[in-house]
């Protein structure tokens, strides 16, 4: 890679990237063009130069996409946290499902039966979990909270967020000050934050000991603020409530009447409105009758088992983190669950003679990290099950499982879709169909 400074240049783009840069050619080469979008006459300046690509920024607009809206964050541009404000929000669908059925065709060979609607959600105020930045700039004469710059790797200078579920949003500068008045306001590097139904929770992470004086600064601000405060000195066991909790963060689907607690670092689906929408619709899709066997891989705090257990005769939910195992059980216990069993076992390499593993389903439905579920495939090739519905966060792993599915187990993938967990940002959630 080579910096440059070039002339700016006038281009037309002729597509976007999948990290959402304006596509150009010029001189038989590609060029990415930050925030330019498909159809629009721009003029640019190239900043880098690649062997068989360069980059690019945007100078000014000669003729507007339709799609082009005003980004209505003040920090948009700067703030890494959202990269499509600039794209109308239906724009953004259909770029993402492009992207998923390009995926599904060129990495899997294989194409849905039928496109799924997009599934949406709000699209501001959604994220009700999140990890913020701190950093105590002495230059500025104060500390900053926020997620990373677009461009590089400090935190970005925030005042409010508009993803932010509330009332994170608003949050930003008092948790600044909170921290700019501390002691160890230099030893304060980052907090994790969350939006139960019943709380906000925000996680200091501190790597020297707070002062009595800290401890008594926090207190107040927890009262004036309305949130709670948990430090964290160390790794993910250390995390402990500032005060004591008489109620646990909680979040309901009530279209189950189920209602899962959690801890404030644990994973639960970002989008809370989404999650609701993507649990009923998954749920449908399985369609579990009274006498069937569902198993639920990746199973987590039991965001889907759960309101399986409602419809099905017997549930198994199986987690990596045996943290999550032990919440999900907790939780299947406090609503009477009886026939829904949880077990920990790792699901990145199997043991795929394991009595879970060899037993007959009847569905299944896969939720795994960005990685893929390539390694459990095979026991649910062997299940039996007539019926598999996979919850993807990468569109390149689940193209990849798709055509293995396909190919190796006797699947048909029946629908595919996007589903907008992450509005304004590259991330592309999926739900994927398949029947015998």
């Amino acid at each position: 890679m080579k910096r440059i400074s070039a002339a700016p240049e006038e281009a037309d783009i002729i597509d976007l990237s999948h990290e959402a840069h304006g596509v150009a050619r010029l001189d038989g080469k590609a060029v990415f063009v930050t925030d330019a979008l498909p159809g629009e006459r721009v003029v640019l300046k190239r900043v880098r130069r690649h062997r068989n690509f360069d980059e690019a920024v945007l100078e000014s607009v000669i003729s507007a996409s339709p799609d082009r809206v005003a980004p209505p964050c003040p920090h948009y541009g700067t703030c890494g946290g959202c990269a499509l404000q600039h794209l109308a929000p239906q724009a953004q669908l259909a770029f993402k499902q492009a992207q998923l059925l390009e995926n599904l065709s060129r990495l899997g060979s294989v194409e849905p039966d039928r496109v799924l609607q997009p599934l949406e959600g709000p699209v501001w105020g959604y994220r009700r979990r999140a990890r913020l930045g701190i950093k105590h700039v002495p230059r500025k004469g104060r500390v900053l909270v926020g997620f990373r710059e677009r461009s590089a790797p400090y935190v970005a200078d925030l005042h409010e967020c508009r993803v932010l579920a509330a009332p994170l949003g608003s949050l930003i500068d008092p948790l600044a000050e909170l921290v700019g008045g501390l002691s160890i306001s230099a030893r304060v590097p980052q907090a994790e934050v969350a939006v139960a139904d019943n709380a906000c929770a925000l996680v200091l992470r501190v790597l020297d000991p707070p002062s009595a004086a800290d401890l008594e600064r926090m207190r107040d601000w927890e009262r004036v603020n309305g949130a709670r405060l948990y430090l964290q000195p160390g790794g993910p066991a250390t995390v402990a409530p500032l005060t004591p909790v008489h109620e646990p963060l909680r979040y309901s689907l009530p279209e189950f009447d189920v209602t899962l607690e959690f801890e404030p670092t644990d994973f639960i689906q970002v989008n809370g409105a989404l999650n609701r929408a993507m649990v009923s619709r998954a749920i449908g899709f399985l369609d579990p009758q009274p006498q069937e066997r569902v198993l639920d891989l990746f199973c987590g705090l039991g965001n889907f088992s759960l309101p399986l257990a409602r419809r099905a005769g017997e549930v198994l939910g199986v987690e990596g983190e045996a943290g999550l195992v032990a919440r999900a059980v907790q939780n299947a216990a406090r609503q009477g669950f009886t026939h829904v069993t949880y077990l920990t076992a790792d699901l990145a390499a199997p043991a795929l003679d394991a009595p879970w593993a060899t037993r007959r389903y009847d569905r299944v439905l896969l939720d795994p990290p960005r990685a893929g579920a390539r390694e459990v495939l095979p026991v649910v090739g062997a299940s039996g099950a007539g019926r598999v519905v996979y919850i993807s966060c990468h569109p390149g792993s689940l193209a990849r499982d798709a055509g293995i599915l396909v190919r190796d187990h006797g699947f048909r993938l029946v629908a595919a879709g996007v589903m907008d967990m992450f509005p304004h940002t590259t991330h592309v959630e999926a739900m994927a169909v398949f029947e015998r």
